[in-house]
């Protein structure tokens, strides 16, 4: 997944302003203590985070 589709995605499930807030606040420890920002940084894979947040989030099928 390219970051333009992963940043696309997240806009459209917490909304651009959230996104943003959401990615560079909210830890989770299934990054390994990291907030998505910080876990992207880390060389994490965007599906990979991409998954993580559905899973915790619990995003609809749909927009998976």
């Amino acid at each position: 997944m390219r970051l333009t589709v992963f940043w696309q995605r997240m806009a459209e499930h917490f909304g651009r302003g959230y996104a943003d807030t959401f990615a560079r606040d909210h830890v989770m420890s299934e990054l390994g203590g990291r907030t998505v920002n910080q876990a992207l940084d880390a060389g994490w894979a965007a599906k990979d985070v991409w998954r993580v947040v559905c899973a915790v989030m619990d995003v609809p099928g749909e927009r998976r």
